[in-house]
């Protein structure tokens, strides 16, 4: 026990300090003091299991840091820099994430309910498993993220850039993809009933045996997508662009594809069966 400080990452002076063990505590006997932590420099931190719940970390450096199973339920980390951080298990849900640098950090398994990631950089970052159900991630880039198997049931991807993700057997029922770019991105089995992907770019996705029935996908770019035995029963793709597409074995029962493009796609063993296809080019 002795007399440590959280220094600035700015300033190079104190933030806080007290009477602590570790880091750790130092940093927990701050949350529970409701300190500005803003610019707090955590950077390599281990932090592991850490009670942060409302802590106030905007601007703070949490780099490096290790937060396995820490809690950070409504913390406040707008951007923040977490970098690289291991966040395997931890509580986020209704964290203020916003425009926060994630790249590469590490959320397997991670509670995120309800949290605020919009504009967030989350390139590399693996999600695994994690449950993002009603997360904000609009206009947020994560290129070659994994969110293999997670929960994202009505979360927010509008505008966001996701090209290269992975979402390989991931729940997203009734998630928002609105002018979402997934150009190259894992849908591999997939559950997206219901999704919105208006206007949102898919060209050369990977969307075998995902379900997509009575997804919303007006105008959506699917150029060259591997839509093998997916399932569209239902469907809305009017004025999509489906050229080149590998659509066989596809379901596509009662799907609206007036004014779609089908020129050069696979068709062979395709349901068909009460679509809409006045207009539509093959």
């Amino acid at each position: 026990m002795g007399n440590m400080e959280i220094s600035s990452i700015a300033e190079h002076k104190p933030i806080f300090s007290g009477e602590a063990s570790s880091l750790k505590e130092l940093l927990e006997s701050a949350v529970r003091s409701d300190a500005d932590l803003t610019l707090a420099n955590l950077h390599g931190a281990d932090l592991s299991s850490a009670n942060l719940s409302k802590a106030r970390l905007n601007s703070a450096d949490l780099s490096d840091a290790r937060l396995c199973g820490a809690n950070l339920e409504k913390a406040r980390l707008t951007v923040a820099k977490l970098d690289r951080a291991d966040l395997s298990k931890a509580m986020l849900s209704e964290a203020g994430l916003l425009g926060a640098k994630l790249v590469a950090a590490r959320f397997i398994e991670a509670n995120l309910r309800k949290a605020n990631l919009c504009g967030a950089n989350l390139c590399g970052a693996d999600l695994t498993r994690a449950d993002l159900a009603q997360v904000d991630l609009s206009k947020a880039i994560a290129s070659g993220a994994c969110f293999a198997e997670a929960i994202l049931s009505f979360a927010d991807f509008s505008g966001a850039v996701l090209m290269g993700a992975n979402f390989s057997k991931a729940a997203l029922g009734a998630t928002d993809y609105s002018r979402a770019d997934l150009s190259g991105a894992d849908l591999s089995g997939a559950e997206l009933p219901g999704a919105i992907l208006a206007g949102a770019k898919l060209c050369g996705a990977n969307m075998t045996k995902a379900d997509l029935s009575f997804a919303d996908l007006p105008g959506t770019q699917l150029a060259g997508a591997n839509l093998t035995s997916a399932n569209l029963t239902g469907a809305n793709l009017p004025g999509s662009d489906l050229s080149g597409a590998n659509l066989s074995g596809a379901v596509l029962a009662g799907a609206d594809l007036s004014n779609a493009d089908l020129s050069g796609a696979n068709l062979e063993g395709v349901n068909l069966s009460g679509a809409r296809l006045e207009g539509a080019r093959k």
